[in-house]
């Protein structure tokens, strides 16, 4: 708790590596996790880096190892991820890596290249056996004579027929095209030829697989008849253009039967040989797959530490390492154990030597996190990182974010499916980790599959208060409301109003709402008035706790200054205006009831006779006098009027307060150290104890969250002092009426749950006979898919980012600077995962 509450301190340090040692050492370093090394070659071009070959011999096996990857996955073999630690291999042990890798990619490609000549000559044999199959009804049409004639005068036309004086011979060219290509292949050989020429195709009915791409394509086998060199010429243009794949075809019977038998022969030869191709390169990717998960893990492992190493600084004689880092203070021992094992490891006789260093610079933010608290700290850090030693809010935000989402999203049966979503995705965290889906919605729900739960918990218990089960009643204890009319007299009438003065017995409900207030007609009433008044409430004391936890801040960081003029007039500012306002809430409901309006003595404290909180509220700023109305007293209590005044006052002296002490404060303590400096040579001229005299740390009160190292101009104080002061007083106002939408949302999500029952699902109960229960069936399954979609998953992310706006808005602006950076320790584990992800994306 300490951790999270307040972030760890960190420490600067420098460290001295021997170079025979320094990639070991950074080797025990990424495996710790707990250093953030700094550049100290800011101005050295990548290029021009010690390591930066052995950076690129690392992208080199990197591409290598994609390479294979992407084959194995062609494959479908699965890879295996043993799951054990693999340790970042010794430099000389790239030379192996490196050896692998290429007799791998040149044995694989030469696999494939073989494999691909193979699979382009057993296409070629295959269409050609087609042609040689489909040709021969073609050429048996052209054996009539009548009919060769008939489709010779309609093939060269009468002119071609005088000028030859005797029947002409044809030529002929055949091949193979794609399907898609043919009418427009078709198109231009009419057009180019004239019509000179006479075309026959007939579709391949099963696909051929192209060698290139891997794609199974559909094909159709094409003769085209044609006279005289000229045509010959031009079709087999034609032909090229459309990539038609053109084979010799015998003319004779006989001959094409022969190739036929050739043919097939030889396909027969490549299917042999194609076998074993494939089942040599089967093995070489399944022995391949085995090792592909280590061996991606410790090409990136050594990649990270030869990029870590480029950031370090050499010394004068090259055999020292200078580098510099940031590590939290109780994980020092860890470390110097670390870089102790580095050194082992790598044989150095010379003992590296880490130095922490005073700086100015501001550390970076780490808090030490679980995947419980991981969640809650993220919803933090998108507003902003905290700044260094600073309060966190991660710790309330666990209990007050659930909370607040619950006051809006309060019910029991909502709420119970959240809480078994969540905990079927906690219960099976593992298994869905191991899947690592890329569902970017789906991911989002898991990894706030905590926060999820505590939301669906919360709910649950605002759903028992306000005892609104899916737009329903739970009447666990029995009712203690009466109706003294008879049963005669309720069934004339339509509505029965339920009256507190006679309808209500000496007891109350143990646990929540009655649940007759769900039949009552005047529920709207009575619910709209408790939880507005709740809302404030609880609004008001999570704005307090706020400005409490500025105060923890100031006393940290020892800025007397600020809580003298800060914190001070904004506790009483709070309290004497809006916490006060809570007390009348809380007067007005213990104070004045409904059974005093029967007894005459008590008339002044009877229901009739409460004045209205916001009313009195709004006199009460405007020193306006309430006036009595009837026999009721216009005020709570005596003499409530004078000291409602007495408030006001005391809280409008608190804004001056706020806007100008601590600027005259800080103005006197800058104008004595001027004077101290101008009279260093006589006597002590700043007096011990004074106003004067401010914390140590005071002299950063003037700097913004998140801080610099120049001084801040006094202008610049006091418009920060004026911003602050305006923003905290209009903020009271409107943040506290912010915090309406927790009473907004709760009756828009009870309200929509009961319009959800009363005009869906009351539809398939008021249905009878033996077809009731089919369309109770599917009238059910509407309302259930309704009430996931509408009332679950859209209600539930309103509320969700309306929590989320009162945390970073209304709670945190009162002591949250979010003005820091993150730690970013190097670490294998990390760099690992984010590898992944990016696989994976």
């Amino acid at each position: 708790m300490g951790s999270l509450f307040r972030s760890e301190e960190m420490a600067l340090c420098q460290l001295f590596l021997q170079s025979e040692a320094a990639y070991a050492c950074v080797s025990e370093l990424g495996e710790l996790g707990l250093a953030q090394f700094r550049d100290l070659n800011p101005d050295v071009n990548a290029f021009q880096r010690k390591f930066v070959n052995e950076v690129r011999r690392c992208d080199e096996m990197e591409r290598k190892l994609r390479y294979l990857e992407k084959e194995i996955k062609k494959d479908g073999i699965p890879t295996m991820d043993s799951g054990e630690l693999v340790e970042a291999p010794q430099p000389r042990e790239m030379i192996d890596l490196e050896a692998t890798f290429e007799k791998l990619e040149n044995e694989l490609r030469e696999v494939n290249q073989n494999a691909e000549a193979l699979k382009r000559n057993f296409l070629e044999l295959t269409e050609l056996k087609h042609i040689l199959k489909k040709t021969q009804v073609f050429f048996d049409e052209m054996a009539d004579p009548s009919r060769d004639q008939d489709e010779q005068v309609n093939l060269l036309g009468e002119e071609g027929l005088r000028a030859g004086g005797q029947s002409l011979k044809l030529g002929f060219v055949a091949g193979v095209i794609l399907r898609e290509r043919i009418p427009a292949f078709e198109r231009m050989l009419w057009r180019a030829c004239r019509g000179n020429v006479f075309l026959r195709q007939a579709e391949i009915d099963n696909p051929l697989e192209d060698p290139t791409s891997g794609d199974q394509v559909y094909k159709s086998v094409f003769i085209i008849f044609f006279q005289g060199d000229q045509l010959k010429t031009r079709v087999k243009k034609i032909c090229e253009g459309f990539r038609a794949t053109l084979y010799p075809c015998p003319e004779t019977p006989n001959d094409r039967r022969e190739m036929a038998i050739g043919v097939m022969t030889r396909i027969e030869d490549l299917n042999t040989v194609l076998s074993q191709t494939q089942d040599h390169r089967h093995r070489v990717l399944v022995a391949a797959a085995k090792n592909i998960k280590m061996w991606f893990t410790k090409v990136r492992k050594i990649k990270a530490i030869y990029h870590t190493l480029n950031l370090f600084n050499l010394d004068v004689t090259q055999k020292c390492l200078i580098a510099e880092c940031w590590v939290p203070v109780l994980d020092l021992e860890a470390i110097h154990l670390a870089l102790r094992r580095g050194t082992e490891r790598s044989g150095s006789s010379v003992p590296p030597i880490l130095n922490r260093m005073e700086t100015k610079e501001i550390p970076p933010t780490y808090f030490r996190l679980n995947k419980f608290t991981k969640g809650f700290q993220n919803l933090i850090d998108a507003y902003g990182v905290a700044a260094y030693r600073e309060a966190n809010p991660t710790p309330f935000t666990i209990i007050t974010f659930p909370f607040l989402f619950a006051v809006m999203f309060g019910d029991l049966g909502h709420g119970a499916l959240m809480f078994l979503f969540a905990l079927w995705m906690v219960m099976n965290e593992k298994p869905l980790i191991a899947k690592k889906s890329t569902n970017e919605i789906w991911n989002i729900f898991f990894g706030g599959r905590y926060i999820i739960l505590l939301m669906g918990v919360f709910s649950m218990y605002t759903g028992l208060i306000y005892n609104d089960v899916f737009s329903k009643s739970l009447n666990l204890f029995g009712s203690e409301w009466f109706v003294k009319d008879s049963n005669q007299a309720i069934f004339r009438r339509k509505t029965t109003m339920l009256d507190p003065k006679t309808g209500l017995t000496d007891y109350t409900y143990p646990l929540g709402m009655d649940p007759v207030w769900q039949v009552a007609e005047n529920k709207i009433n009575f619910l709209n008035a408790y939880k507005m008044k709740v809302s404030i409430i609880i609004g008001v004391i999570h704005m307090m706790f706020g400005v409490m936890v500025g105060l923890w801040n100031h006393q940290f960081f020892r800025r007397r200054v600020n809580v003298i003029c800060e914190f001070i007039p904004q506790i009483i500012f709070m309290t004497f205006l809006f916490f006060y306002l809570c007390i009348l809430i809380f007067h007005k409901w213990v104070n004045y009831s409904a059974k005093a309006d029967l007894d005459p003595a008590l008339i002044n404290e009877g229901a009739h006779c409460a004045p209205s909180v916001l009313i009195t509220f709004i006199n009460m700023v405007l020193f306006k006098s309430s006036e009595k109305v009837g026999e009721c007293e216009p005020y709570m209590y005596g003499g409530q009027e004078g000291f409602q005044k007495f408030l006001v006052v005391i809280g409008l002296l608190c804004v001056p307060w706020m806007l100008c002490a601590k600027p005259y404060l800080i103005y006197k303590q800058r104008q004595l150290q001027h004077n101290k400096f101008d009279n260093v040579n006589g006597g002590s001229v700043m007096e011990e104890g004074g106003a004067a005299q401010l914390g140590a740390g005071d002299a950063a009160a003037a700097v913004p969250s998140g801080g610099h190292d120049e001084e801040e101009s006094f202008q610049d104080v006091c418009i920060h002092q004026g911003i602050h002061t305006i923003e905290y007083v209009l903020g009271c106002v409107s943040n506290t009426a912010s915090y309406l939408r927790l009473w907004a949302l709760s009756l828009a999500h009870a309200q929509l749950s009961e319009v959800l029952w009363s005009m869906v699902m009351r539809i398939g109960l008021a249905q009878s006979g033996w077809y009731g229960g089919i369309v109770l069936w599917a009238i059910f399954g509407a309302w259930a898919t309704l009430t996931l979609g509408i009332l679950v998953l859209m209600e539930g992310l309103s509320a969700f980012l309306h929590t989320l706006r009162l945390h970073w808005v209304e709670f945190q602006n009162k002591f949250y600077a979010g003005t820091g950076y993150s730690f970013l320790p190097f670490c294998f584990e990390s760099m690992l995962e984010a590898a992944q992800n990016a696989e994976v994306d």
